[in-house]
């Protein structure tokens, strides 16, 4: 891929979401101390943000309750954001409370997963952000938006890109400083994605927009090169590919952060990450849930360790 002109072309914020989005969803609970290991691990690797946390409520995301005391205890270092989930007043009281300076949304771009997902309308879920947005601007806390279904929903099928767009513009103009596309059941393929990113673009400046790509027919990593070379330079990904969607049958983990920083660097982009000890917080955290990696970096270099 031809990274553009300019310095600013080859840099691409990879923001890793493997300790919230990544655990959220494991039946066993996972200790506050792993937790913070791994938090520190991935910090120490060079990625610029690290997911850590999200301020919801304990009966729906059990594995979650734990938030303000991982905020307690992780040691933050200079030059690295540790967003976490806050949804609404309550939870970004919760956040602000422990010394978190960005917040994550959630909306859907279908109904029905809106529904199903926060038990709300997609109308109702912007009313719930606002006073969320309008309180962080007093705090002097960033907001990004997560966008679910962009690609495709379990319950709708296909979304038209419009309607994705539509709803950008609107988290946008409230106040979200990034919104980041979810392609929540990975049905997406390089030329919708592409097409996608086109169409939201109308909506939201492109250095607005991040991509959050799950793996469930292996086409991530391609979406991911076709959403750069449309000109997104921001993408979330989780340690050893860690994740997947309660509320979304089916859905595989994310994109693994091994593997795409392994792309990247083929690629000759900027990240300021180090794959090798990516993929050494990796296997802290599968070896600690007794499981092999998704990641087919981290599986080459288990093997290649093992030789």
């Amino acid at each position: 891929m031809a990274a553009g002109n300019g310095q600013g072309d080859r840099r691409v914020r990879v923001q890793e979401v493997g300790p919230r989005d990544g655990l959220q969803n494991e039946p066993r609970t996972v200790p506050v101390g792993i937790k913070v290991d791994l938090i520190e691990r991935l910090a120490a690797a060079g990625l610029p943000a690290v997911e850590s946390g999200a301020f919801v409520s304990p009966k729906w995301v059990p594995q979650m309750a734990d938030s303000e005391e991982v905020f307690r205890r992780i040691e933050r270092r200079e030059g690295v954001t540790y967003p976490a989930l806050a949804p609404n007043m309550k939870g970004f009281e919760r956040a602000v409370a422990v010394g978190v300076t960005e917040v994550g949304v959630f909306a859907a771009a279908s109904e029905t997963f809106s529904q199903r997902n926060t038990n709300c309308t997609i109308e109702e879920s912007l009313e719930r952000f606002r006073p969320v947005c309008a309180a962080a601007r007093e705090a002097g806390v960033k907001v990004q938006g997560y966008v679910s279904t962009v690609l495709g929903c379990p319950y709708e099928g296909e979304i038209d890109p419009g309607t994705v767009a539509d709803l950008c513009g609107r988290l946008y103009g409230i106040g979200c400083y990034r919104i980041s596309l979810g392609d929540t059941i990975g049905v997406g393929t390089p030329a919708k994605a592409a097409a996608l990113i086109d169409r939201v673009a109308e909506a939201v400046p492109i250095d607005a927009l991040g991509i959050h790509l799950h793996d469930t027919y292996g086409q991530a990593l391609a979406n991911t090169l076709a959403c750069l070379e449309r000109g997104v330079r921001t993408v979330d990904s989780s340690v050893s590919g860690l994740g997947g969607c309660p509320y979304a049958p089916g859905a595989a983990g994310n994109l693994a952060t091994e593997d795409l920083i392994y792309m990247l660097d083929g690629l000759g982009m900027e990240t300021g990450v180090d794959l090798d000890a990516v993929a050494a917080a990796g296997a802290f955290i599968t070896g600690w849930l007794g499981r092999t990696p998704a990641s087919r970096v981290a599986q080459a270099f288990a093997g290649r360790k093992a030789a």
